[in-house]
């Protein structure tokens, strides 16, 4: 069960309805060999099959192209911070000779590098080229492409969408190879057979140091009817072990110490804020994340014959060794449709202020399921580049769970949409007037973090209209613009 549906297209690599792709292996032909460290002229070489068949669905093509983006001789890494919401976001190249700073605007979001990829498709029928031009996400599916490349890489999976994200990592490890394009974006293609170009922006290409063979591929490319039989390409994800709680419910309320490395979490301002369709609720997302250096671990243990459970806060020092752990309330069950999982009380807490900064309405939510859903700043020290619970499935358990384990990492951050029962506060007999959503972060203080100065950001809304036809103004916060991007 996903907490909200407009996570990042680039996390929707395995959406393909029906593709095939005639992939030669990247490192047997020498025409496709990636090249070795010793014959490296950049950083960064672009990669595609010599053909590539899309079927159709619904008039629509799922493919990737099976473009690929090449790192030679060294890692290639970039970090992306926005200083605040009236700045635009800068990208640095973290290049083996030092940091080179990417051009202005090549990140418009943290969903990739603008503009980063133009293709070309010229039909072999004589009709019209179709020219496209693509962001470029450097977290898509990776593989390895030379047997002496590292066996792993530590970059993050997919480029996360948040409007009030902070600060991202992008990289594509030494002598690997990653997707430039999801699958989550259909093509508008016409049945047929299409000469392909697929080229680097000349500004990146130019960043990188990359030569005209090395920013440009071309290929054919197959546009067929749907077929039966064509198998999905769907790329295989290592697998690996969700994080378990403590073996067995301690025996006191608390044991060792709390060592330096602490959570620390913070409010994100209220957003796709929306009145609903009755006219009556004011709805919105809010998300609650963590800039501390260590991960925020809760656990829990059932009461007997009761659902409820018994909740813990388990410390971790720098070095990922458990110090201690303190009881920090209970979790209970939540049976409403769009829940239907384990949560933890006193997490966060939502609450409509007057223009004055005095309560007027709060909202109904009042426990939560912890997962990692936004990747909101993965700059931070000790950030979590791929945390394990990314969704309700690997964090929430069922209702016949004895323990649980819910984990917010160093870096993420826990979003709650609007259409979540409780997510909304009632207008009803509310004035009219300026009111403020507040988000607030650990509002009774219970969970232990480093500090407790940044729990609460505060979202100004301007309410108007009627009973049952109430509408609101949101103003916009410093440059961000949520237009065309809420609710994908």
């Amino acid at each position: 069960m996903l907490r909200h549906s407009w996570r990042s297209g680039a996390r929707a690599l395995g959406l393909a309805a029906a593709v095939a792709l005639t992939l030669p292996a990247l490192h047997a032909p020498a025409e496709a060999t990636a090249p070795t460290a010793a014959a490296t002229t950049s950083p960064l070489a672009l990669w595609a099959p010599a053909q590539v068949n899309a079927y159709t669905y619904r008039g629509h093509a799922w493919t990737d192209l099976g473009i690929r983006l090449i790192a030679q001789g060294a890692p290639l890494e970039l970090w992306s911070n926005r200083p605040s919401y009236d700045d635009q976001i800068q990208t640095v190249w973290r290049a083996p000779g030092g940091d080179v700073t990417l051009p202005e605007g090549s990140m418009k979001d943290f969903t990739g590098l603008s503009r980063f990829l133009k293709l070309e498709m010229v039909p072999r029928n004589g009709g019209d080229t179709i020219t496209m031009t693509k962001a470029g996400c450097l977290n898509g599916w990776s593989e390895r492409v030379r047997p002496d490349a590292p066996a792993t890489s530590p970059y993050p999976r997919g480029c996360w969408y948040n409007p009030y994200t902070l600060g991202s990592v992008q990289g594509v490890q030494q002598g690997w190879a990653t997707a430039l394009l999801g699958q989550g974006g259909p093509m508008r293609l016409p049945l047929g057979t299409y000469d392909v170009t697929a080229s680097i922006a000349p500004k990146y290409a130019e960043v990188f140091g990359m030569t005209a063979a090395e920013s440009s591929r071309t290929f054919k490319l197959v546009v067929q009817k749907e077929n039966a039989n064509a198998r999905a390409h769907s790329p295989a994800t290592a697998a690996s072990e969700t994080a378990q709680p403590a073996a067995h419910e301690p025996q006191q309320s608390s044991a060792g110490v709390v060592p330096s490395t602490q959570p620390d979490l913070r409010a994100l301002p209220a957003w796709g804020i929306q009145v609903s369709r009755n006219g009556n609720y004011l709805q919105f997302a809010a998300t609650v994340w963590n800039a501390g250096d260590s991960p925020l671990v809760v656990d829990g243990f059932r009461r007997d014959g009761e659902d409820e459970m018994d909740a813990y806060q388990y410390f971790f020092d720098g070095d990922g060794n458990q110090t201690g752990y303190q009881q920090v309330g209970s979790m209970h069950w939540d049976p409403r449709p769009t829940h239907q999982h384990w949560h933890f009380e006193d997490f966060a807490r939502y609450v409509l202020l007057k223009k004055d900064k005095t309560e007027a309405v709060t909202s109904k939510k009042e426990a939560f399921c912890l997962a990692n859903t936004d990747a909101v700043d993965q700059t931070v020290p000790n950030a979590a580049w791929n945390p394990e619970n990314t969704d309700l499935a690997t964090s929430c358990g069922d209702l016949t769970a004895l323990s649980i384990r819910e984990v917010l990492a160093s870096g993420w951050g826990d979003t709650y949409a609007q259409f979540r029962a409780g997510q909304s506060f009632d207008l009803k007999g509310l004035p009219n007037g300026t009111y403020y959503i507040a988000v607030i972060a650990n509002p009774s203080d219970r969970l232990v973090e480093s500090s407790t100065d940044n729990n609460e950001s505060l979202r100004k809304v301007i309410i108007k209209g009627t009973e049952g036809h109430r509408t609101v103004t949101v103003p916009q916060v410093g440059i961000i613009d949520e237009t065309g991007r809420f609710g994908r």
